[in-house]
């Protein structure tokens, strides 16, 4: 009986722009690889690979932003913060005594990798300050940036001011001096640069406040908190002076964070190694999507941070091997911010009503935009990024109800106003602009699919929306190219929220797509 899965190492990553349902493939992941070993202790770790707070996901009921889906699963050793993470010291407290209120143990088994950045908040006033600055000067339109300061903290990496978690590990007085200079940057930088105005700057203390405030308000509630532990405004100068911080204050609070954490700062890349050589698995967790890498995407609607397979051997600092990457998307598409929506559902369609009910970011709250499942798109993802498995979530939401009960729609290529056809997605992103979509037309199904645990108990209808769904984007991945077939296995189904409302016996891919032939 062959394993089920090509290597010890797993990824899963979105094929999108994000918000795909990739928080619930790693719990079904690790009970994979359980029954099939009959080992509860076969998967060693699940790592965050890249990003930070602005990545948000929900596994197992828990709502989570830095923390790999793995605090869900009660055996899994080791939650792993790869070295292509960057993290605000204070929010892995938060959301680890989050995870614990429900349930979850976090503290032991917590490995923050030596060389994972450390972000602030220094970082994300001069997110909020480049978006004004963009709004302001530069008369943009915003780009919906999430303000958890990701974007300023690669920055600092890139040009080499780096404040690494080690740095906890360290002298005070060296840590204290980083932070002063990393402070008095970002005054002058959002004064004299972005050109903030006066107002503007104290507004901006107000807005993370209230954010945090929300965001956390179940820790309040519970008294596990204080809402003054989420008020902002306790770091500016004594003085009120626009353009100024208690730098001494804001400092000291981020390193009494990293001294709670200094047992749990370590260097995963002898952790991960070791796994391996135990036989044992570990389980990469990417934020993010393929559309939104900083260098494969579209700028400005990017990430800081490469989101793609690759970048799991570069945040666990080892030697580049096989990987087994799974790729994950909704039966439809969604996408939030500025991005340009090609296959987007006009908003007065019955289903676009339907499918907003069901959207918002986990991280901001932010109504997505929905669309037609986009197989060019997706197709491309396999094709120029690579994945051997697909999960394929919320197929449920597309069930006909009172309001909606259409035909749907799979974009298989795009159109330019010359009716020339576009199989791949453009690199030229005013060229893609300016693309409409090609539809393939297929019937919906009445039936109620959310307790559907098999293939063939599916209605006929939705058995052919996955089999031309699969067969569009397979069809774009080897569009062009006579030498290579590329057929991902459809690994997952997702029917429902609920971890068990998943299908895991899809037919072959090969075998889908005779359904339609």
């Amino acid at each position: 009986m062959h394993p089920p899965f090509s290597s010890q190492f797993i990824t899963d990553t979105g094929i999108s722009t994000g918000d795909e349902g990739k928080g619930r493939v790693i719990i079904e992941i690790i009970n994979e690889l359980r029954d099939f070993y009959n080992d509860d202790s076969i998967v060693s770790g699940v790592m965050k690979v890249n990003g930070g707070s602005n990545s948000g996901h929900t596994v197992a009921g828990l709502k989570l932003n830095l923390l790999p889906g793995g605090v869900a699963d009660p055996i899994v050793s080791h939650l792993i913060i790869g070295s292509g993470v960057v993290a605000d010291p204070r929010k892995f407290i938060w959301e680890g005594l989050y995870a614990e209120a429900h349930g979850h143990s976090v503290d032991a088994r917590l490995k923050i990798d030596q060389r994972c950045l450390m972000s602030d908040l220094s970082h994300r006033l001069l997110d909020l300050a480049w978006e004004d600055f963009r709004k302001e000067q530069m008369k943009e339109a915003p780009r919906g940036s999430t303000g958890r300061g990701i974007t300023p903290a690669y920055l600092d990496e890139v040009g080499q001011f780096q404040i690494y978690f080690a740095d906890f590990l360290g002298p005070k007085e060296v840590f204290m001096e980083k932070m002063a200079w990393r402070i008095e940057r970002t005054l002058r930088t959002i004064q004299h640069v972005c050109q903030v105005k006066e107002y503007t700057w104290f507004q901006f203390f107000e807005r993370l406040s209230i954010a945090e405030t929300s965001a956390h308000k179940d820790l309040i509630d519970s008294g596990v908190l204080q809402s003054k532990t989420f008020d902002f405004n306790k770091y500016l100068a004594k003085d009120q002076k626009p353009f100024s911080i208690n730098s001494e204050a804001l400092a000291s609070t981020y390193w009494d964070a990293g001294q709670k954490l200094a047992s749990n700062i370590v260097d995963i890349r002898e952790l991960i190694l070791k796994a391996k050589d135990e036989g044992k698995f570990i389980i990469g967790e990417f934020g993010q999507a393929y559309w939104l890498d900083k260098r494969h995407g579209f700028s400005p609607n990017v990430t800081a941070s490469h989101t793609f397979t690759p970048e799991f051997f570069q945040s666990a600092g080892i030697p580049v091997q096989p990987i087994h990457n799974i790729g994950c998307c909704k039966a439809y598409d969604t996408k939030v911010g500025t991005h340009v929506f090609i296959t987007e559902i006009e908003d007065s369609h019955p289903l676009s009503t339907k499918l907003k009910k069901l959207e918002f970011g986990a991280t901001t709250g932010r109504q997505r935009m929905v669309g037609w499942y986009d197989a060019v798109e997706k197709g491309d993802s396999l094709r120029y990024g690579g994945f051997e498995d697909l999960a394929l979530n919320k197929l449920d939401a597309l069930s006909y109800t009172s309001d909606w009960n259409g035909d749907l729609l799979i974009c298989t290529a795009y159109k330019d106003e010359n009716a020339r056809l576009y199989y791949h997605v453009p690199r030229d992103d005013s060229l893609r602009k300016k693309l409409t979509p090609v539809y393939k037309k297929v019937p919906g199904w009445f039936e109620d699919i959310s307790s559907v645990r098999n293939f063939d108990n599916l209605p006929q209808n939705a058995k052919n929306y996955i089999a031309w769904m699969i067969k569009a984007l397979v069809d774009v991945a080897n569009y062009g190219d006579a030498n290579v077939s590329r057929y991902p296995r459809l690994r997952y189904i997702g029917v429902g929220p609920d971890p068990k409302q998943i299908i895991k016996d899809a037919p072959n891919t090969e075998a889908l797509i005779k359904i339609i032939s």
